[in-house]
């Protein structure tokens, strides 16, 4: 039980003393004997029940999360906000028209929603499909904006007229900038971003204040989810053979590069064993210009040890030069020099 509660059981108790004060003098007097008594104890109740009402009227507990529209009831205007805490007023002349909390709320409009007026959004996109969304709207009334939004809603429920209709209003002015696809594959993000855009300075207008948006679902048709699934198929399928095309582009082309390398490798082999055989026969043909006699000399040192005689044609042109062999004591004996001896003609036997 709050204060003011308590003073106005206190009110109520002084106001009853007074009936009994009253009672007991009006007894005392029918009897013949003095009523000072019950007079007196009236006038107490009587003054202590005004006070405790004036006191229990005139003053005001406000919770710590609520805000209090106190009006003058002589002039109908209205007064600033009272905030949390015990607050004055005069009885009578001024009363709490009505509390508004400052907590955070919140209006759900799904399948799940409990009113009748918070049912899932329907829209349409720009390419003409129907869709459903559950959207949950927070937000909260600020002490210093909740003068204004008493007057322009009174005692018209602020969740019912006011945050449902503007929310199904702007989520389909929104919902209609996209198409079905973009939302199926990955713009809700975006739609939610541009809901709470929108409806944040509506919010604003209506002196409350917008915390967040949801947008928690969006269904839609079954036509058009099939049709979504096939093209999602097709593209995985579209995908994977160009994949299996490019890892075959790249080992054919893995492969041609090895066979390039290895022509190129054995290129380069071959030039460098021809340029090193070139290299040899220069080396050869520098050594034999400088001694033209090494190479009677490897053909002698390269016959077989049992070789005692060798006969070659005078006219040799190459290998020996026979005339600087045929000197005396060479131990070489030219073809000319070997008498030739007659074939003896053979007797017929008679």
């Amino acid at each position: 039980m709050d204060i003011s509660g308590l003073l106005g059981i206190l009110a109520l108790v002084g106001f009853l003393v007074f009936l009994a004060g009253a009672g007991i003098a009006v007894a005392n007097a029918s009897q013949g004997r003095q009523a000072r008594g019950g007079v007196l104890l009236a006038i107490i109740g009587l003054i202590a029940g005004i006070l405790f009402w004036i006191v229990s009227n005139g003053l005001i507990i406000v919770e710590p999360t609520r805000v209090a529209i106190v009006i003058n009831t002589l002039t109908g205007t209205v007064d600033e906000p009272r905030g949390p805490g015990a607050h004055i007023i005069l009885p009578v002349v001024q009363q709490v028209a009505i509390t508004y909390s400052t907590t955070q709320q919140f209006v759900e409009m799904s399948e799940d929603a409990s009113s009748a007026n918070a049912e899932p959004i329907v829209g349409q996109t720009n390419d003409g499909q129907t869709v459903r969304l559950d959207v949950t709207v927070r937000y909260r009334v600020q002490e210093s904006d909740a003068r204004d939004l008493f007057l322009t809603w009174r005692d018209a429920s602020i969740a019912d007229g006011f945050v449902i209709p503007t929310a199904r209003s702007v989520v389909r002015d929104v919902l209609s900038g996209f198409s079905a696809e973009g939302l199926y594959s990955g713009d809700r993000a975006r739609l939610s971003a541009d809901v709470v855009a929108a409806l944040t300075s509506r919010f604003a207008d209506a002196n409350l204040l917008l915390t967040d948006v949801l947008v928690r679902g969006i269904s839609f048709s079954d036509e058009f989810t099939a049709a979504i699934e096939q093209k999602v198929v097709a593209e995985q399928n579209l995908e994977r053979a160009r994949t299996v095309a490019q890892q075959a582009e790249t080992e054919a082309q893995g492969r041609a590069n090895a066979a390039v390398a290895a022509a190129q490798g054995e290129a380069q082999a071959t030039i460098l064993q021809a340029q090193a055989e070139a290299e040899a026969l220069r080396l050869v043909s520098e050594q034999i210009a400088a001694n033209p006699s090494l190479i009677q000399y490897l053909y002698v040192q390269n016959l077989s040890d049992n070789i005692q005689l060798a006969l070659v044609p005078s006219n040799s042109p190459f290998l020996f030069d026979f005339n600087s062999l045929a000197q005396p004591n060479s131990g070489f004996v030219a073809p000319e020099a070997v008498p030739s001896q007659p074939t003896p003609t053979p007797t017929p036997s008679s």
